[in-house]
């Protein structure tokens, strides 16, 4: 009884060391390399896998997603001679499982070892400000050779990037002092050119502020004149119209005069005295007919004539 469960025992034993060795569970993105009898035979592909049992194997599973590989902090030199410390990472990705079982024997480690020495050929033809400032031209010529050299590996450079580089502490402290110096330079430029366009501002507002003063003063000038001239029309419009008045209340009264009955002779007489009325005016100019000049010796003898006429009345 107790041999047959011993036996038993082996037997579930053998099944499930059976069943492990013939069914294979592969999980999304990795696959596995078989070998038949010591030879690449298939891969296992994501998802259930029936394997022979000890005449096939599994020699290695492969992560197909991209991976990333710290490379150590390099020493390097420029091309001046300068000692510069640079840290970067490599991420990759193996597309070919088989070439990266058997082409190389740790390919991690070769990548590695590649990149450094990739690294001090590039960085040897570089000079340190190029060095410094050429970030993303180191990594892309690090990709390129890096993917050349590991394409036989079955594995791809998808990205290098250069995460720090340090030069020797001499070298910084002369860089912080260049950096404080420009940093001041621009900082007197800046204020420099602050000033300059601050009078050019105050010269142009002060030129500004006197072509409007002038402008001003002009435009006042003129309505100050235009005034003037319209005052003095106003003036002697209103003279004018004065004058045409006078002359039009003289001409009606002489028109009464005439219907009176009085002779051409009084109505000279009485016209020459309104003529001299209006000629008292400062402004006023009095322009006599030639023809009227005529009449003017014979003002004696009207004048005569009147005194003649009050003598009579004073008798009466």
């Amino acid at each position: 009884m107790e041999n047959g469960m011993i036996i038993a025992i082996i037997v579930a034993v053998l099944v499930v060391v059976l069943v492990a060795m013939t069914v294979k569970v592969v999980p999304q993105q990795r696959v596995g390399v078989v070998e038949r009898l010591g030879k690449f035979h298939r891969l296992l592909t994501p998802g259930l896998n029936i394997l022979i049992p000890i005449i096939e194997q599994v020699r290695v599973y492969h992560d197909l997603r991209i991976q990333q590989a710290n490379v150590p902090p390099q020493t390097v030199i420029t091309k001046d001679n300068v000692q510069v410390q640079i840290d970067n990472i490599i991420f990759y990705q193996v597309v070919g499982p088989e070439q990266a079982t058997y082409g190389i024997l740790d390919y991690v480690s070769g990548v590695r070892n590649i990149t450094t020495a990739t690294l001090r050929q590039i960085i040897g033809k570089m000079e340190l400000d190029e060095t410094l400032s050429g970030r993303e031209k180191i990594s892309s010529e690090m990709r390129v050779a890096l993917d050349e050299a590991t394409e036989k590996w079955g594995v791809r450079i998808e990205r290098v990037e250069v995460v720090d580089i340090k030069p020797p502490m001499d070298i910084q402290e002369a860089m912080d002092k260049q950096m404080k110096a420009e940093r001041s330079k621009r900082a007197i430029v800046l204020e420099a050119e602050a000033a300059k366009q601050d009078m050019i501002l105050r010269a142009e507002g002060d030129k500004q502020s006197k072509i409007l003063k002038a402008e001003g003063e002009r435009e006042a000038r003129i309505r100050q004149a235009e005034g003037l001239r319209q005052a003095q029309e106003l003036e002697a419009l209103g003279q004018a119209k004065a004058i045409h008045s006078v002359a039009e209340a003289e001409k009606a009264r002489i028109e009464l005069l005439k219907q009176a009955g009085l002779d051409e002779n009084v109505l000279a007489y009485k016209s020459f005295e309104s003529l001299n009325e209006i000629a008292k005016g400062s402004a006023n100019k009095v322009f006599i007919p030639t023809g009227a000049m005529e009449a003017l010796g014979s003002l004696g003898a009207i004048g005569e004539v009147f005194k003649a006429k009050g003598g009579k009345d004073t008798v009466k």
